[in-house]
């Protein structure tokens, strides 16, 4: 039985081992004069990670008595997780040389942050959920801060902590009182005491006490607070990675809970979860209308594309989780493009966030400009981009549920969200002459931006393939 739990952990086994190895050795080695060698060798260690997940044999298994699930859902998500942690790794080290952080502490939190994204999409149990997150989030709260000589960034890491203790605080009461109510802490258990009927009053309170922990960690209105200022405040590489794999894990995360353990009683959640859906798409779209700093307008971005995710989520069915996925992995190919250009935004070697410098960029990087127009056409879903189909698969659930009010507000969202991304096109083609940034762009910037934006063009073809994953990885969660 042990041998059978420890090869079904087995990838997460790995990356944990690997972590506290490269810790011991880069101590030992003299510290950060290994850093540039653990960028690399972490990276490689992730993404294969990311190709064995992929090429694990079908099927669901579980281990320690249910709570650890190896399912064609988890496995999904981790090669998302897990690439995207890779790339930002890669994208990360130049921007650490410059503003000397090149520290050999920085690949290994990540690698701790992924080993709890991996555990949070694989839970089966209250406690294994718990010990996921709670993983994750301490890395996240250190790498957050990393700057330590920046009072911006040292107060990003202290409201990301402060507000993340209030969320794990309201999770592990809610989950006291469902491990109160239902007598377990396993999902399984759970839904056998949930038994098909509207829930128990105590359940309910419960179950929204779990949702509220897991709000604040999608960033989903109104616990979005902390979003803005931790994107800002945080060294962009941080940014960057914060709006990709952290919240694939969390949206993972939510679903599993959901679906595992509160599957029988739709009713009850879907409607909180169809509320913050709406909320989180029009705070998104409006609150990012008057933000000058791009990193700040990308944290509101991401809160509005997280109302979306949640719609489908809201739908409360197998169509609903598969555009989720979908949306999910669109989002995060997006997003590593975009900050692929946004750490490159400097002027006399200083780093510039202010999108007013961006005014007529596309005279001075003709290619780089239209890469990144492409982007912000997809985020803003307009056809016929990637982006568009995202939107569109999260729409069609929600009508297909019945939530006609939650789609079209959607549209109207969008509609009104596409004004800061078309502004940003037009500065760059348009906007006042001005000097121009003059930031050079690595080899693997340049590829990693190049590469979102033919992604976000050739999909239109067939998603790559991405949507017939998705719905595989859908039914087994649904199953």
């Amino acid at each position: 039985m042990i041998t059978s739990d420890l090869k079904t952990v087995l990838p997460e086994l790995v990356l944990a081992v690997y972590a506290m190895l490269a810790l011991m050795w880069a101590v030992y080695r003299g510290k950060d004069a290994e850093a540039p060698m653990l960028f690399w060798l972490t990276a490689m260690v992730l993404a294969g990670l990311g190709l064995w997940i992929a090429v694990q044999p079908e099927g669901t298994r579980t281990a320690f008595d249910g709570a650890f699930v190896n399912d064609g859902f988890a496995r999904f998500a981790k090669v998302i997780i897990l690439f995207s942690a890779a790339i930002i790794l890669l994208m990360s080290q130049e921007y650490m040389k410059r503003n000397k952080l090149m520290k050999f502490e920085f690949p290994i939190l990540i690698s701790l942050a992924v080993v709890g994204m991996m555990m949070m999409v694989s839970a089966g149990d209250l406690m294994a959920l718990y010990m996921g997150l709670e993983l994750q989030s301490l890395a996240l709260y250190v790498i957050a801060a990393f700057r330590r000589d920046s009072a911006k960034s040292t107060e990003a890491g202290l409201k990301y902590f402060v507000l993340g203790a209030l969320s794990s605080g309201l999770l592990l009461y809610g989950a006291s009182l469902i491990y109160g109510y239902a007598g377990t802490t396993t999902f399984t258990g759970i839904t056998a005491a949930v038994n098909g009927e509207s829930l128990p009053l105590g359940l309910l309170i419960g179950l929204v006490f779990l949702l509220t922990g897991l709000a604040f960690k999608v960033s989903a209105v109104p616990f979005h607070m902390w979003t803005p200022d931790v994107y800002e405040g945080s060294p962009t590489p941080v940014t960057a990675f914060f709006a990709t794999a952290p919240k694939v894990a969390a949206m993972a995360l939510f679903a599993r809970v959901m679906f595992d353990a509160f599957g029988g009683a739709t009713g009850d959640w879907t409607q909180i979860i169809a509320l913050l859906s709406f909320l989180s798409m029009f705070l998104g779209a409006i609150a990012a209308i008057g933000q000058t700093n791009i990193k700040r307008l990308m944290a509101y971005s991401s809160i509005g594309h997280m109302g979306f995710v949640l719609m489908g989520l809201a739908a409360g069915s197998e169509q609903g989780v598969q555009a989720m996925l979908i949306y999910l992995a669109i989002y995060v190919t997006m997003n590593i493009g975009v900050f692929a250009f946004i750490l490159n935004m400097e002027k006399d070697g200083r780093a510039v966030t202010d999108i007013a410098a961006l005014n007529m960029y596309s005279r001075v990087e003709p290619l780089r400009a239209a890469a990144l127009m492409v982007l912000m056409f997809s985020l803003a879903g307009i056809p016929p981009l990637v982006g568009f189909f995202g939107k569109l698969y999260v729409l069609q659930a929600a009508v297909n549920a019945g939530l006609m009010w939650l789609a079209i507000g959607g549209v109207i969202a969008s509609v009104i969200g596409a004004y800061y991304y078309l502004r940003i096109i037009y500065l760059m083609y348009f906007g006042e002459p001005r000097e121009a940034l003059d930031g050079t762009m690595p080899a693997f910037h340049w590829a990693a931006l190049m590469a979102s934006a033919f992604i976000m063009l050739a999909g239109i073809v067939n998603l790559f393939g991405v949507d017939s994953l998705a719905g595989a990885a859908a039914a087994t969660l649904l199953k």
